[in-house]
């Protein structure tokens, strides 16, 4: 099956979107499917590139940073995604597509099935679902809510990564059924291996921005100034420099490293050298981060929101608390930062838990079936 997969963002640029994408990718291509990723262009990434057994085309685009993108940018691409798209299929034509992002991709792909007649289907990772972050996006959500409908009716499958994604879509368009298929993780490249358990060393993954709730935790971490614990914020982003300067009005600051975005080799570094894992998003689809520090065996202290709630296994795998509560989150630390023991065990049963449930052969399988029902359909 040939399957032309498009996501505005693509390794090396972008977030937790664009890796699922070329993991996805890469499984669907073990598989034996011949894979063709349509992207945006950044700095000198060249036009084309083969990785490993899936060929990379990347539109001429408008984005700026390799690390996010705002609305005007991905407006950019939804024009030369449209554009580059009709020039590709003048010599390779795929059998489906799959978008991930409904809006800008899902709407390329709603124009090439409306022009040559291949089918799609749309992958929704959080963002391009209304009501998802309305402290971001409600205008753009307002604005594009006709589109974001026009291409789900069009769309031969609809996927979300989490049961609480599937609702939120479920409410904005009760008439599109909505499916779950969920992240996985590269068990291969996250083994475990030994680490010390104490002292505590805590690590959080992820863009320095309001929606992952580092303002909370740093308050929460301000109330346990007598326990020994240190903080590796993995990451960049608006309020990264806010987010500083509080640590140290808190008199944390000599206890928290803002490291900046790892990669590569450096990221894996970071999960093998700490003993604890916090999340205390506000708003996820499903986060990769979660799924990748139980990989490393790590236990995980995350917001009971959408996607954390459907991987982290209360006192299982690690603990939840409410988004938004500095006094929960507190307790929570305070129950497990002293206890070199006990997360030993959670993380160890969190590495389980990703074995048997979240792979990428896993996910591909799933994907394929759904792309292989919708050229059946076309």
């Amino acid at each position: 099956m040939k399957i032309l997969l498009i996501n505005s963002e693509y390794p090396p640029i972008g977030g937790g979107a664009g890796n699922a994408s070329a993991h996805l990718a890469q499984a669907l291509a073990r598989r034996g499917d011949e894979v063709t990723v349509l992207t945006v262009r950044h700095g000198e990434l060249p036009p084309v590139e083969a990785q490993g057994p899936v060929r990379v085309v990347r539109a001429a685009g408008l984005r700026r940073r390799a690390d996010r993108s705002g609305a005007i940018e991905q407006a950019g691409f939804l024009l030369s995604g449209t554009i580059g798209v009709r020039r590709l299929v003048r010599t390779w034509r795929p059998d489906v597509t799959l978008a991930f992002f409904g809006v800008p991709c899902g709407a390329v792909a709603l124009v090439l099935q409306a022009t040559q007649g291949i089918p799609y289907i749309v992958s929704l990772r959080g963002g391009d679902v209304p009501g998802f972050r309305p402290y971001d996006f409600s205008v753009y959500h307002r604005l594009m809510g006709p589109l974001i409908r026009r291409v789900w009716r069009g769309a031969r499958a609809v996927v979300a990564n989490s049961h609480g994604l599937q609702q939120l879509a479920n409410a904005f368009e009760p008439g599109v059924p909505v499916e779950i298929i969920p992240n996985g993780v590269d068990l291969t490249r996250f083994a475990v291996g030994e680490r010390p358990w104490d002292p505590a060393r805590m690590l959080f993954v992820g863009r320095v921005v309001y929606q992952k709730g580092l303002d909370v935790l740093l308050e929460a971490l301000a109330g346990l100034r007598e326990l020994p614990w240190e903080l590796v914020v993995a990451g960049d982003g608006s309020q990264r420099e806010r987010l500083g300067n509080r640590a140290r009005e808190l008199g944390i600051g000599d206890r928290v490293e803002f490291a900046g975005w790892l990669r590569g080799d450096e990221l894996l570094q970071a999960y093998t050298q700490a003993n604890l894992f916090v999340f205390p998003s506000r708003h996820e689809g499903m986060p990769n981060a979660v799924l990748e520090a139980m990989a490393a065996g790590l236990p995980v202290i995350a917001s009971r929101i959408a996607g954390n709630e459907e991987l982290v296994a209360p006192d299982e795998t690690g603990l939840l608390v409410p988004a938004d509560d500095v006094a929960a989150l507190r307790q929570a630390l305070a129950t497990l930062l002293p206890d070199g023991t006990r997360r030993a065990r959670l993380g160890a049963a969190g590495r389980r838990r990703v074995e048997q449930h979240y792979t990428w052969d896993g996910v591909a399988a799933a994907y394929h079936d759904l792309l292989t029902q919708a050229c059946r359909a076309a």
